[in-house]
């Protein structure tokens, strides 16, 4: 199988897709709803989509092609909304969250279709462990070229993007002492990790035309790159974030995707090179394990930093970016979260500290994904 063509799509151009827990309102378990979710929300008229994921306690939700993190917010509340209002239908509720605290992986049900069956297959007991959520972010590029330059510059602000996502700190009902325990669950797979350094199309499409001589791919979809590009829809696709709790972070972690790649692309601002991934692995890990406590390794300069200095100083480098792409606000969220120390995966475990009752976080947690949202201001 070929690569195919690297398809047109509006530069800075923003897609989101978060990966969602359905939990039962009992003791606040993931329950086996996708199907009957589908089912509710497919009679709604939404942008973008709502699709099933690898087991039934999950389910995908996705903007349609956005030019703004407020169009993001738009389209991602609207759909929050109608979520919102079907899970109350079946007595059940929606969870963001890179894990879900206790949940037992061997207790999940492989969602009943060709790809997850076949899927399942391969990877075996990996498969329903794979019960994890995140949140994708694409963003258009205007050539195949362009993008691959834009995905390895990106790589560098992969441990940002990890520590500002975080929220996936309980494991099977442990407290794992990381802050993004999600990412330990993805490295499993074989085809994960960084993308090979090709900074041509045509170099990649050597790199892919050899791994289907191999058998081990057949196309795009086999790879679990943090980032890879996705030809079908003229994007890169960064894949690193934890499902934060509020869809009003996940649209400020799209805003500063955007800005970062506005800056890439407007300003060429450094070269990537192979070398870049020499500390790719170290602070990857550091983001996941200590969260905005990490320390920063500079893969240019070999400097070492505080992750938090680093996230602030990229924010006040690209700001200029951020307000022509109408992306201010969402820098403005995440510096002010950033200055107090604050994710997602320290409100789980100050609620926990609170509460000692991880059904009671995830209770709140529901909640805290609702918004504003009351059963009285549905239609």
């Amino acid at each position: 199988m070929s690569l195919e063509v690297f398809h047109k799509s509006a530069a800075l151009s923003l897609g989101v897709e978060l990966e969602l827990q359905l939990v039962n309102t009992h003791d606040y378990d993931l329950a086996p709803y996708a199907e009957d979710m589908l089912r509710l929300m497919h009679k709604i008229p939404l942008p973008g989509s709502v699709v099933p994921e690898m087991t039934s306690s999950m389910i995908e939700i996705s903007t349609g092609v956005c030019s703004s993190s407020s169009e993001v917010l738009g389209q991602l509340s609207q759909i929050r909304d109608a979520l919102v209002k079907s899970a109350d239908k079946l007595n059940i509720a929606v969870v963001g969250g890179g894990t879900h605290p206790f949940q037992q992986w061997h207790e999940r049900r492989i969602y009943d279709k060709p790809r997850f069956r076949e899927l399942s297959e391969l990877y075996g007991y990996l498969s329903k462990q794979f019960t994890i959520f995140g949140q994708h972010v694409h963003v258009g590029c205007p050539n195949a070229d362009s993008a691959l330059l834009t995905l390895h510059r990106m790589s560098r602000y992969i441990p940002h993007f990890i520590a500002l996502s975080a929220s996936s700190p309980y494991v099977q009902g442990q407290d794992t002492a990381f802050d993004s325990a999600r990412l330990n669950s993805v490295f499993a797979f074989p085809l994960s990790g960084r993308a090979p350094f090709a900074l041509t199309w045509d170099d990649f499409k050597v790199y892919f035309d050899k791994m289907t001589r191999t058998g081990v791919v057949k196309s795009m979809k086999d790879f679990y790159w943090d980032i890879r590009p996705k030809p079908e829809f003229g994007t890169i696709e960064i894949r690193v974030f934890d499902t934060p709790l509020t869809v009003e972070r996940a649209t400020a972690l799209a805003g500063f995707v955007q800005s970062l790649a506005s800056w890439f692309m407007n300003e060429q601002p450094f070269m990537p090179t192979e070398d870049d991934y020499l500390v790719y692995t170290y602070n990857r890990f550091q983001a996941c394990r200590f969260g905005l406590d990490a320390v920063y390794v500079d893969p240019a300069t070999g400097g070492h930093m505080p992750l938090r200095e680093h996230i602030l100083m990229t924010m006040e480098r690209i700001a200029r970016h951020a307000g022509a792409v109408g992306a201010g606000a969402s820098l403005h969220l995440l510096q002010t979260s950033v200055e107090r120390s604050d994710n997602d995966a320290r409100w789980l475990r100050e609620k926990q500290g609170e509460e000692r009752l991880l059904a009671e976080v995830i209770r709140q947690a529901a909640q805290r994904f609702r918004g504003g949202v009351t059963h009285t201001q549905l239609p």
